[in-house]
């Protein structure tokens, strides 16, 4: 959603930070990697941020699917 120019856009990484869960829906969609997002989430916060953000941010690493 970031006009394809390969990296997300701010309101895609506030909301990876705020609500990670989020930040991947807006970036890929509903994918394994968002409900791997959710689980995360659930079980701590900083878990869920820190793969969102490191999805956000190197994209070509974590497969979208």
């Amino acid at each position: 959603m970031d006009g394809g120019t390969g990296s997300p856009g701010i309101v895609t990484l506030i909301a990876a930070i705020l609500l990670p869960p989020l930040g991947i829906f807006l970036d890929r969609g509903i994918t394994p990697a968002f409900w791997l997002g959710v689980v995360l989430t659930i079980i701590g916060w900083l878990p869920g941020v820190l793969f969102a953000v490191l999805l956000l941010l190197i994209p070509e690493r974590i497969p979208i699917r």
